[in-house]
């Protein structure tokens, strides 16, 4: 039976929404056993907020007395509100004309193409948000690590970064421009090739196009003890820190006493434990050899909520779960009870026209859009904490 454009948006809102959403929450491991919640979300003329309560001090009207004398002065608990802006996501897909005549003269051959750019972008979007939930919401990619006047540029990371990627080179500490929309068109290693030259220096980034401190938070910025978190700083909310255990930039060998003394900070600070400890793989490869060493078990087992991972034994199991996208040379141990995604829905089809394929004006070329407004918060954020200048296994 021949399609029309009505089947068309049918099978998009019915299949491949719900196909995308599943997979998202599947192949996104930092993401996936976090609570997502739309509880507190507000609008404004300013855009789409999250507000929610964190309590940042003790009632301090306990004491003993002895008889007759007066007692101790009342107190109360300690709040402060955060007020945080939801970020707003978008993937779009196209199709071009030709393929779309073939929704009403060859179905098959239109749901092969369907199929192809609904399934690289479900993938594609997967792998930008699990990359988000480790940055920094500033949108840095990578560092740039050499002076040269050329294409060609050496970065002190190149695992975010793509072939074919749309690009700005910024200054990281205010977003100077350097070099805007550019496209990466070769990376070997750490040497990256932009399709425009630029002088480089030490204090620029690479960014995704247009997304210079407009992503949602990810760990990278929660679990810090200096930097502003939700409008606080740990300098004016002494308590707003989450254990770090740096080693000023100078490698060290990865042990059990610095993660039993990480998870310690963080339950000295908040009186939890940590649920899960992230790795890339070469942290997880420095854990497997320490195990090994000392001739302990080091099968991956299987955790509730369907996580794998090797055991740390903290009074219970900690699962260490190794993840491609997480960030080098560190352990992340974070407390998942602690941290909420906020959005107001899944990624979505924009449909208020009940059309999900809009022609793109000037081409023959039809388009979809998907979107989702998020923020990932955390109301404790001393429930976590970070074990940094690992050298990698």
């Amino acid at each position: 039976m021949p399609a029309s454009m009505t089947t068309v948006d049918g099978i998009l809102k019915e299949v491949y929404g719900p196909r995308i959403v599943n997979q998202l929450q599947n192949e996104t491991l930092v993401l996936k056993r976090i609570e997502k919640s739309k509880e507190g979300i507000t609008e404004t003329a300013g855009g789409k907020y999250v507000n929610f309560p964190l309590k940042v001090s003790r009632n301090s009207g306990i004491g003993y007395r002895n008889e007759s004398e007066a007692l101790p002065l009342s107190g109360q608990q300690g709040y402060a509100e955060v007020i945080v802006p939801l970020r707003y996501g978008y993937g779009r897909a196209r199709i071009t004309g030709q393929a779309m005549d073939l929704a009403e003269t060859n179905y098959q051959a239109f749901a092969s193409a369907l199929d192809s750019e609904m399934d690289g972008l479900k993938d594609d979007i997967a792998k930008d948000s699990n990359r988000v939930a480790y940055n920094d919401a500033s949108g840095l990619m990578a560092s740039i690590t050499d002076t040269a006047v050329s294409t060609i540029h050496t970065v002190d990371n190149a695992q975010y970064l793509e072939v074919g990627m749309f690009v700005d080179v910024l200054v990281r500490s205010n977003g100077g421009t350097v070099v805007l929309n550019t496209t990466i068109t070769d990376i070997n290693g750490l040497s990256v090739t932009f399709a425009t030259s630029f002088t480089g220096t030490v204090l620029q980034g690479v960014y995704r196009q247009g997304n210079y401190g407009r992503e949602p938070s990810g760990l990278g910025s929660i679990v810090d003890d200096t930097s502003t978190l939700h409008g606080l700083a740990p300098a004016s909310q002494r308590k707003w820190a989450a254990t770090i255990l740096a080693n000023g930039g100078t490698p060290r060998a990865l042990s059990e006493a610095l993660m039993i003394q990480t998870c310690d900070g963080i339950r000295t600070k908040s009186g939890k434990k940590p649920s899960v400890i992230f790795n890339n793989l070469g942290v997880r490869r420095a854990y497997f050899n320490l195990l090994t060493q000392q001739r302990r078990y080091t099968d991956t087992k299987e955790y509730a909520g369907g996580f794998q991972g090797l055991p740390f034994n903290y009074g219970t199991e900690i699962p260490v779960v190794e993840d491609v996208d997480a960030r080098p040379n560190r352990m992340t141990f974070v407390t998942e009870d602690a941290l909420t995604v906020y959005r107001t829905k899944p990624w979505s089809w924009m449909d208020k026209d009940n059309s999900i394929f809009k022609w793109v004006n000037g081409f023959d070329a039809w388009e979809a859009l998907l979107k989702q407004y998020w923020e990932l918060g955390t109301n404790q954020r001393n429930a976590h904490g970070e074990l940094r200048d690992l050298i990698e296994g």
